[in-house]
C-alpha cells in the first residue's frame, strides 16, 4: 500500500438539531456537502474539502442543549492515512459490533 503524505483527512463531530435520527443524517451529508470547497493556497497547491462519508449518527443522551444553530461543530481531528482509518473505523468497515 502506497501512503500519499501530502494527502490529509479530517474527522468531524457534529451536533445537529433533528426530530428523528434520519433527518439527522440528511442534515448531516447536505452540511458535508454544503462545507465541499477546492481553493489554491498561497504555495499554489489545489486545495480540496469534500465530504468522504457520514459515519455515524446517534442521539444525544443530553439534548438540552441552547443554540440558534441546528448544526454545532463539536471536535475534528486531521489524520494521513484514509485505509487505515477505515480498518480502525468498525462503522466504515460495515463491520458488525
Amino acid at each position: 500500500m502506497t501512503i500519499n503524505l501530502c494527502t490529509k483527512y479530517q474527522e468531524s463531530f457534529v451536533l445537529i438539531k433533528a426530530t428523528s435520527l434520519q433527518e439527522a443524517k440528511a442534515k448531516a451529508l447536505n452540511h458535508g456537502k454544503n462545507e465541499s470547497v477546492s481553493y489554491t493556497n498561497e504555495n499554489g497547491e489545489t486545495i480540496t474539502w469534500s465530504l468522504q462519508q457520514v459515519v455515524d449518527v446517534n442521539s444525544v443522551l443530553d439534548d438540552d442543549f441552547d443554540s440558534s444553530e441546528d448544526i454545532v461543530d463539536l471536535y475534528a481531528r486531521h489524520f494521513r492515512n484514509y485505509d487505515a482509518y477505515q480498518l480502525f473505523e468498525a462503522f466504515l468497515s460495515k463491520e458488525q459490533l
